[in-house]
């Protein structure tokens, strides 16, 4: 028998065997690694929407879905506007001081424009989804229309702020949005 060791011929096959597993390891982890990375159906979940605004009639109220939430959008005519400023002492935040909407929205129509009022249709007390409910004394005498809460009783004027008394804690949530011009809306994008 020959004890002779080539160690030239050990050092390269050494050598070889591991770059050859390197190699299979890089190809191997390609897979896992973009296994991390989001789906396209994610990446559109998540993508702005673009929504037509000029088909709204006054005070017609579409809803949308944006990264699976309803957003509302209402066409408020001027009658509505007007009340808005009426009922500040029965309001919760009616000057939205809480910071939970863009600057944008941090005014009495909580909107860029007074005229189209862009939601979150979510309730701010256990994520229900809320009533529109527009007309004076829909959900009980005297209460000036908006939006209503079915589940705990909760209720908001028609710029969603939550009138005290009621179990939400804050004014639904205005989502990041802007217009693109006269008809169309971004939202997701600001």
């Amino acid at each position: 028998m020959n004890n002779e060791i080539n160690l030239g011929r050990r050092r390269f096959l050494l050598g070889f065997t591991m770059a050859f597993g390197a190699l299979g390891a890089g190809f191997v982890s390609i897979p896992f690694i973009g296994s991390w990375l989001p789906s396209s159906q994610t990446k559109a979940l998540g993508a702005p929407v673009d929504v037509d605004v000029s088909v709204l009639e006054p005070g017609q109220k579409v809803t949308i879905a944006w990264r699976g939430q309803p957003i509302f959008l209402i066409q408020r005519p001027e009658s509505i506007l007007n009340k808005l400023s009426s009922f500040g002492e029965k309001l919760r935040d009616p000057n939205s001081e809480e910071k939970q909407q863009p600057d944008y929205a941090n005014n009495l129509h909580r909107s860029i424009r007074s005229d189209i009022l862009v939601l979150l249709g979510v309730c701010t007390h256990l994520g229900c989804v809320p009533l529109y409910r527009p007309k004076l004394g829909e959900v009980e005498e005297g209460w000036p229309g908006g939006f209503f809460c079915p589940c705990h009783g909760s209720k908001f004027d028609l710029a969603g702020r939550v009138f005290k008394g009621v179990p939400a804690p804050k004014n639904l949530l205005v989502p990041p949005y802007k217009f693109l011009n006269d008809k169309v809306v971004r939202i997701g994008e600001e």
